[in-house]
This record gives C-alpha cells, sequence and structure tokens, in this order.
C-alpha cells in the first residue's frame, strides 16, 4: 500500500506533462506526389512519382514541425510511357541532372489544434522558390492495420513551372501546376 501512495502521484505527474515533439519517418508505399497541368485548353493531365522519402518531426503543444519531403523525379508516371521519357528529358524535369524535388517546411498554420497549412520551400531543377502546401485532411492516432501510431496528411499547393525554369510548351500547355501531396509517417523502427 505505501508503495502505491508514492507511485500514484507520480503517474498522474508524468501524464500531466505536455506531449513532447514526435519524429516521423515518411511511409514510402503510402505517400505520393501527384500533380495536374492544363493541357492545351483541351483537357486536365495528371501524374504522380511514385517514390518519396522523407522526415517529419511534429510537436502538437507547441503548435510547430519540421518536414522534408523528397521526390524521385525519375519516378514520374503519367500514365503513358513515351510522354513520361519526354518530361524526365532535359527540356522538362531534367532528371539526370536533377534527380530530387524536395519540399522544406520553415513554417506550420495552425487553427486551434489542427495544422491547416505549411509554408516552406520548394527545390527542383536547381531553384528554390516559396511554397504553401494547404492541408485539407489530418490525423495523427493509432493505424490498426500495421499497429503503430503515426500522422497523415492530405495538403495541396499551386506553383508555376517557370519560376523553376522550365518553360517548354508555354503558353500552349499551362504554367500553373497544381500539386496534391498524400503523406502517411510512423515513427522509425
Amino acid at each position: 500500500m505505501t508503495n502505491l501512495k508514492f507511485l500514484l502521484p507520480a503517474l498522474f505527474a508524468a501524464l500531466a506533462l505536455p506531449a513532447a515533439a514526435v519524429d516521423y519517418q515518411i511511409d514510402p508505399t503510402h505517400t505520393y506526389a501527384n500533380f495536374e497541368i492544363d493541357h492545351m485548353g483541351f483537357s486536365t493531365q495528371r501524374g504522380l512519382f511514385r517514390h518519396t522519402s522523407g522526415q517529419i518531426r511534429y510537436d502538437p503543444e507547441a503548435r510547430s514541425g519540421e518536414i522534408e519531403i523528397r521526390i524521385d523525379a525519375a519516378s514520374l508516371d503519367t500514365g503513358f510511357g513515351l510522354r513520361d521519357e519526354v518530361l524526365r528529358g532535359a527540356d522538362w524535369f531534367n532528371v539526370e541532372s536533377f534527380p530530387d524535388i524536395i519540399f522544406r517546411s520553415q513554417r506550420f498554420i495552425f487553427n486551434d489544434e489542427r495544422p491547416v497549412a505549411v509554408e516552406g520551400k520548394l527545390i527542383m531543377l536547381g531553384e528554390i522558390r516559396p511554397m504553401r502546401l494547404d492541408i485539407t485532411r489530418f490525423k495523427c492516432g493509432l493505424n490498426l492495420a500495421i499497429g503503430k501510431r503515426g500522422c497523415g496528411a492530405d495538403a495541396q499547393g499551386t506553383l508555376r513551372r517557370s519560376d523553376f525554369g522550365m518553360q517548354t510548351g508555354l503558353p500552349f500547355i499551362g504554367d500553373e501546376v497544381r500539386l496534391h501531396v498524400q503523406v502517411e509517417a510512423y515513427p522509425p523502427p
């Protein structure tokens, strides 16, 4: 009984401590970046990048965090192999010289307890430009399928490809690109 008298206050004190920042590793099997672009006014063309990696640090108590998402530019897939090879070439993504597209956060934006946007920098084709990703879905919790706690989000933003030196096809192929990122992340093993 004496041990319980000392154990209970220690337990309550530990529960009252604020949650600390948690480090997560991006799950490449549930994280994809995809894009939409106008094609000569006839249609919206879509594609995705099949390989991503990165880290997230998230601190809900401090309302802060850090994100780095690395996209393998050569993993581009529009559903048409010949177009994909052209887009990987020097006139478009130039994947030989610039194999990665990187998003690095600078600031999380919260509405009450929920993150609603992340502002940061997008690095593509050797250029660095500001990028805001608006978060349309966000959840942290236990993923019952894998038995791990983690976080996931859907985010979207727009960019002008010409800001990164990608001029090919302008003005017939759109300059504005809508970027969507779906991400799941879990603590590293």
